[in-house]
């Protein structure tokens, strides 16, 4: 779950970085595809820390 709620909140949080730069329509896609990459990894990093402390 943490890794899906990091891929929303990237591409939202992307897609208004490039919004506000004034990108195109490619550049707010691209920005959003980034940011949803990276913020699911550390998602998935964090979640992978999680279940080492709980087990």
């Amino acid at each position: 779950m943490i890794v899906i709620a990091g891929a929303i909140l990237g591409a939202i949080i992307g897609a208004v970085t490039a919004k506000k730069r004034n990108g195109s329509r490619a550049d707010i896609w691209q920005y959003g595809a980034v940011y949803a990459i990276a913020f699911s990894l550390g998602g998935l990093i964090l979640t992978i820390i999680i279940e080492k402390l709980v087990t």
